[in-house]
């Protein structure tokens, strides 16, 4: 059985915490006894989602934040830091997929918001909180990045360039972050049974779920000491 507790004291950081993997990976940290933010570009669905996450000695916030906006992160920052004073965990979930089509047709507005939300985020997101968890005495910085950041897409080449990029940066900070007893580690999900993405012609029975990949980060932020997973790659069982 898995201690409940084991994150008791901890505070964590998710964001696009209001649904799909965001929520799911929510539920799982405060299923062991993390205090949670989680945010969303709509304060009054972060809240709602922070609400009923918060069942019964479970502590949930949620928080509106936009990962685009720089000056949406950093306000965020200064939020975490004034209310806990601390950050253990961060997750940098919020993503956006794009339309199915050919890169050629994709226009250059659609290309850009990608990578905006998809990898400049992220570096928005570790710019204005890495500083805190250095001083909290490290922790862990887990990016859901995806399959599609580890082979080809077609139809779907920006975004998955934009994970490419995720999954490099990802490598290259937790080199950098080593030492300062911070591990960076990058999950990459295959089909997952989302409104994020349908996913149309597979059998939603046979996808991952939400709380598959809230599984997976519980399990890396709870890692021995001395062990460092850099990467995991989730694959349904059965093809679907």
């Amino acid at each position: 059985m898995a201690d409940l507790t084991v994150l008791s004291g901890s505070v964590a950081l998710i964001t696009g915490g209001t649904r799909g993997i965001g929520r799911g990976i929510a539920d799982s940290l405060l299923q062991l006894g993390a205090t949670v933010v989680i945010t969303g570009r709509d304060a009054q669905k972060a809240a709602t989602a922070a609400e009923e996450l918060s069942a019964p000695a479970r502590g949930c916030e949620g928080v509106k934040c936009d990962v685009t906006r720089l000056v949406s992160v950093a306000a965020l920052a200064a939020h975490v830091t004034e209310k806990y004073g601390r950050l253990d965990i961060l997750v940098n979930n919020a993503g956006i997929g794009g339309s199915a089509s050919l890169l050629h047709e994709v226009n250059p507005e659609e290309f850009d918001e990608i990578f905006s939300t998809n990898v400049r985020g992220v570096y928005y997101m570790m710019r204005a909180l890495v500083p805190l968890m250095i001083a909290s005495g490290g922790g862990h910085i887990v990016n859901i990045s995806s399959l599609a950041g580890k082979n080809p897409l077609p139809k779907g080449a920006a975004y998955s360039a934009s994970k490419w990029a995720l999954n490099g940066l990802s490598y290259s900070v937790a080199e950098e972050l080593r030492p300062q007893n911070i591990r960076v580690s990058v999950v990459c999900p295959g089909s997952v049974d989302t409104e994020f993405s349908p996913h149309p012609g597979k059998d939603p029975e046979k996808m991952l779920r939400p709380e598959d990949v809230g599984h997976v980060v519980a399990m890396l932020v709870t890692q021995r000491p001395q062990a460092f997973v850099s990467e995991v790659l989730m694959r349904p069982a059965q093809k679907p």
